[in-house]
C-alpha cells in the first residue's frame, strides 16, 4: 500500500488556530521540516523561501513562528505580509523564490487556519515533497523550550521585507493582463473582498484601470473574514450589483484564489459558468486545445451537456486545485477548474486566481457588449445540493455498505439522467453528499437518504451548505 498523508490535505496543512497541527510548537518544527527538504532539494545553495499571510487574527503568529523554523534549518524568508495566495505564487515564480508559503485557510471560518506551501514555480507542492516533509516532521526530535522563543523577541515586529513593493509589482502584472479597451473603463464593478487577503489589492488594481468599482468587505478586523460575504456567501453582492445596475459583481474569498458572479440580474454565476463561458470565448478564437476543458467530480452536469453541445468536451477531475492542474497539464487544457470559483488558465498561471479571473470575465462583457447574463443563457444547471456531514474520523467509504447500498438504489432511480457524489472533504472534518437532477424533489430525496445513512454510519450530525 503506498503510504498516505496524514497533515497535507487537498490544500496544504489545515486545523483549528492554535491546536494541533496548528499549535505553536508544531508551527515551528514544520518550518524547519520545509526547509530541511528544501536545502535537500536547493543544489547546495540555501534556499530562499517567500511568505504571505491573510488577514485572520492568528495569521500573524503563525507566520512568525513558521518563519522562525524556517531560517532555523538554514532557509532564508522574505515576508510579503497581506496578500493573496495567487499573489505569493506569482511572485515566488517571477522573482526565483526557492519555494512560497501562505498562512491562510481559504474560504474558512476566521478560528481555522493553515499553512500551504508552493513550489518555486508557483504551484502546490507534490505529494512526494509533502510526505518527505511529513517524515522530516515526524522523525524530528522533540526541541527544547529554550529553542522556541517569540519571534517578536527577536525581530521587534512584524513587515520585514520589501511587503509594499511586491504588492505593487503583483498589481503591475494584473493590470498588464487587461485588455486595453476604452470600453473597459466604462464597466461597473461591484466587489465584495470577503475582509480577506484582497482587500488592499483588489480596490487597487481596480483604480489602476479606470474601473468604477464598488467595493464591499474590505475592513478587516481579524474575525470577520469569510463571515456572512465572500464567495461563500455571495448574497450580497448579488443584490447589490441588480441594485445598482453594475455590469458584474464579484466576490472574493479569504485568500483571493476563488472568485463568483453575478450579472446585472442578481442572478448568481458560479465557477460552471465561467468555465463555459472561457470555453466558448477560447474555441471562437482557436485557442481551446483539443476542444476540452477540466472540471471535477462536483462539476455540474448541466455544465457537461452545454458543452457537448457546442462540441467541446469536460474532462472530470478530483476536487481541488491541485487535481486540476493535474488533469490540465496531462490533457493539455487551457483551461480548469472547480464550481468554487477557482479557476486556473493556463495561458496566465496554473495557479488560480480571482482577480485573474475577474479581468477574463470583464474582457469578455467589454468586447462582446453583451452583458454575463446574456453571455451565459446557454447554460442550463441542474438542479443540485450539498450537504455536509460531520466526520471526526474519515472510514474509507467502500467499509459502509448501508451507505454504499443506498447510493446505488438512488443513481438506479436517476436512470443516467443525475448523479451522486459522496466523498470526503480534504481542508475540513467533513463528509460531502452531493445530488444533482433534472427533478428537484428528486435531489431533496435522495440528498436526505443519503445524508441519513451517512450519519448513521459516522455516528454525526449533518448540516447543509
Amino acid at each position: 500500500m503506498s503510504e498516505k498523508r496524514q497533515l497535507f490535505g487537498t490544500d496544504g496543512v489545515r486545523g483549528v488556530a492554535g491546536e494541533y497541527p496548528l499549535d505553536r510548537t508544531t508551527v515551528f518544527r514544520l518550518g524547519a521540516a520545509v526547509a530541511r527538504v528544501l536545502g535537500r532539494h536547493a543544489a547546495g545553495k540555501n534556499p530562499r523561501l517567500l511568505l504571505g499571510q491573510d488577514t485572520r487574527e492568528s495569521s500573524g503568529w503563525i507566520a512568525e513562528r513558521l518563519a522562525m523554523g524556517l531560517e532555523s534549518a538554514g532557509t532564508r524568508v522574505t515576508e510579503a505580509g497581506v496578500l493573496t495566495t495567487p499573489g505569493i505564487a506569482f511572485l515566488t515564480r517571477q522573482r526565483g523564490f526557492d519555494a512560497g508559503a501562505v498562512v491562510s485557510a481559504s474560504h474558512n471560518p476566521y478560528g481555522d487556519n493553515g499553512i500551504k506551501v508552493l513550489a518555486g514555480n508557483g504551484m502546490k507542492l507534490c505529494e512526494a515533497w509533502e510526505l518527505e516533509i511529513e517524515r522530516e516532521l515526524a522523525g524530528a526530535a522533540e526541541a527544547p523550550a529554550a529553542a522556541l522563543p517569540a519571534r517578536a523577541a527577536k525581530d521587534g515586529n512584524r513587515g520585514r521585507g520589501p511587503a509594499a513593493e511586491l504588492e505593487q509589482e503583483y498589481i503591475d502584472w494584473l493590470c498588464g493582463l487587461a485588455p486595453v479597451s476604452r470600453a473597459l473603463g466604462r464597466l461597473r464593478l461591484v466587489m465584495d473582498c470577503a475582509n480577506g487577503a484582497a482587500w488592499r489589492v483588489a480596490p487597487k488594481l481596480m483604480e489602476r484601470l479606470g474601473i468604477r468599482a464598488r467595493t464591499l468587505n474590505a475592513a478587516p478586523n481579524g474575525r470577520n473574514i469569510n463571515e456572512g460575504c465572500g464567495s461563500l456567501h455571495p448574497e450580497e453582492m448579488a443584490r447589490t450589483t441588480a441594485a445598482e445596475g453594475a455590469d458584474l459583481g464579484v466576490a472574493l474569498d479569504g485568500d483571493g484564489d476563488r472568485a463568483i458572479f453575478a450579472g446585472r440580474d442578481g442572478r448568481v454565476l458560479d465557477g460552471d459558468a465561467v468555465i463555459y463561458l472561457a470555453a466558448l470565448d477560447r474555441q471562437r478564437r482557436g485557442v481551446l486545445p483539443n476542444d476540452t476543458v477540466v472540471g471535477t467530480l462536483m462539476s455540474n452536469l448541466g455544465l457537461e451537456l452545454a458543452l457537448a453541445e457546442r462540441g467541446i468536451g469536460l474532462e472530470r477531475s478530483g476536487v481541488g486545485d491541485k487535481s486540476v492542474v493535474e488533469a490540465m497539464l496531462r490533457s493539455g487544457a487551457a483551461v480548469g477548474g472547480e464550481p468554487s470559483g477557482h479557476i486556473i488558465f493556463a495561458s496566465v498561471s496554473m495557479a488560480g486566481d480571482g482577480l485573474v479571473t475577474t479581468l477574463e470575465m470583464l474582457r469578455l462583457i467589454s468586447e462582446s457588449g453583451k452583458p454575463i447574463e446574456e453571455l451565459a443563457a446557454g447554460l442550463h444547471a441542474f438542479p443540485q445540493t450539498i450537504r455536509n456531514v460531520r466526520a471526526v474520523k474519515k472510514p474509507p467509504l467502500e467499509t459502509l455498505p448501508e451507505v454504499n447500498r443506498v447510493i446505488e438504489e438512488c443513481r438506479r432511480e436517476m436512470s443516467g439522467r443525475g448523479r451522486v457524489v459522496v466523498r470526503y472533504s480534504g481542508t475540513e472534518a467533513l463528509a460531502r453528499v452531493m445530488v444533482e437532477a433534472e427533478d428537484a424533489q428528486l435531489v431533496e430525496t435522495h440528498a436526505r437518504r443519503i445524508t441519513e445513512a451517512m450519519e448513521s454510519a459516522l455516528g454525526a450530525n449533518e448540516g447543509e451548505r
